[in-house]
């Protein structure tokens, strides 16, 4: 911060560089979005800055310091290796807010599970990618690198970063962690809307401007627990207040037609029927769209972002009415915070998804299909229970099991008796 303004607040009593950012750099950096004319980028900075009334950095020195190290970063030579490590070092942040256990823990979807989805799901270039509740953006980012793989021309390029990603967000704390996450990634704009999802009630709009209707992707995964009013409920044909049953019915509307979505549910979503509002969103979700592949995840997938729940991966494509479902169990996985779910984990997978649905080979210990006519008798239950797991429990009947504890206690006996003959008692001790 070099000049007369540094001049003038360092001669000004003690306070005032807090003072002058706190009332006038963050005032004009929350408006920048909302002038006439305001840049992509301006719009973004503005979004940022909304809702920040104040610098965390009470001490004027280490103030001073950051603003130093900041310019000094602005005036150097930035290259793409540079960017990719500013990335990177951000993105290592983001799993410590859930093995925290504060806030940021609910906006934290582990990246392997973002990478299994995005890989199933395999956006295309032209198509356009969606996250109801993107949280610090994991789902849309992950979705961008991929689709640079695929060559993009230059016109193609600036679609990405410009026209392709858009996401809604209803938590303060997530939006300028998102926004800055992805400019961060390359996307030049990204297309946040904050507000609430469910009730449709904007903070900020200013960035959704020109959203389609459809999208041709959506990537997901709705909070768990969370509870709804009446005015998100209202906005829905199937009510209830549980929050995942009212984004899946989001996402199926959203979805456009011969579109597709890789989203992350609860289990107990997965075989609740006993409310009208679970039993009629699952048979929309099926009459609608082709549930063409159910991965039931072992517990514990989500330890390190602060939540236990047992959950699945649905992928569905809208347009056509489910016939079967393919399951695939990976539930006897061991997960702990130190041994989390993995890429590799996945590989059998994929190779069984690349395969001819009807394809002997889509079968095996973990995975089998289940017909729709057999879903239906059960009421819409969707859990994973998988026939073709192998059977390792005790065959023995009763009378077997009597008869070895009772010669497992004749050898105990036998034992105790010979240490007696060899003079071994109490006695001796």
């Amino acid at each position: 911060m070099p000049g007369w303004k540094r001049r003038e607040l360092t001669e000004a009593p003690l306070g005032a560089f807090l003072d002058f950012v706190n009332t006038q750099v963050f005032p004009y950096l929350r408006d920048l979005g909302h002038r006439p004319g305001a840049t992509y980028r301006q719009r973004v900075i503005g979004m940022i800055f909304a809702n920040k009334e104040r610098t965390i950095l009470e001490s004027e020195t280490n103030l001073l310091d950051a603003i130093d190290r900041v310019d000094a970063l602005s005036r150097a030579e930035i290259s793409d290796q540079h960017i990719f490590l500013l990335s990177q070092a951000f993105e290592g942040l983001l799993p410590r807010l859930g093995e925290k256990a504060n806030d940021g823990g609910q906006f934290f979807t582990p990246r392997e599970i973002i990478r299994v989805i995005v890989r199933t799901v395999n956006p295309q270039l032209g198509g356009t990618v969606y996250d109801p509740c993107c949280g610090t953006g994991g789902f849309l980012i992950e979705a961008y690198k991929h689709m640079m793989t695929q060559n993009p021309s230059p016109t193609q390029v600036e679609q990405l970063k410009t026209e392709t990603f858009w996401g809604r967000e209803y938590a303060n704390e997530a939006i300028p962690i998102c926004l800055a996450n992805m400019v961060l990634h390359d996307i030049d704009l990204p297309r946040i809307w904050h507000g609430n999802t469910l009730t449709g009630v904007a903070t900020d709009g200013s960035l959704f401007e020109g959203a389609p209707m459809q999208f041709d992707y959506i990537l997901t995964n709705p909070p768990f627990g969370s509870k709804e009013g009446k005015d998100a409920q209202a906005q829905f044909a199937f009510k209830t207040g549980k929050a995942q049953v009212l984004f899946l019915q989001h996402i199926i509307d959203a979805l456009a037609p011969g579109g597709t979505c890789g989203m992350v549910i609860d289990e107990g979503v997965m075989f609740h029927s006993k409310t009208a509002a679970f039993l009629q969103t699952k048979r929309k979700l099926l009459d609608e769209c082709d549930l063409w592949c159910v991965i039931s995840l072992p517990p514990n997938v989500f330890v390190n972002a602060g939540a236990g729940a047992k959950t699945n991966l649905l992928f569905f494509t809208k347009g056509r009415l489910t016939r079967r479902v393919w399951y695939y169990d990976l539930s006897d996985i061991r997960v702990t915070k130190k041994q989390p779910l993995t890429l590799a984990h996945f590989d059998d997978v994929f190779e069984r998804l690349a395969l001819p649905p009807d394809d002997p080979g889509r079968i095996s210990e973990r995975s089998w299909y289940e017909e729709i006519e057999t879903i239906r008798r059960k009421k819409y239950d969707l859990k994973a229970f998988n026939p073709n797991a192998p059977d390792n429990s005790d065959k023995r009947t009763p009378e077997e099991l009597i008869a070895v504890i009772r010669r497992a206690q004749q050898e105990i006996n036998e034992a105790l008796q010979a240490l007696v003959h060899d003079g071994v008692g109490p006695g001796s001790l």
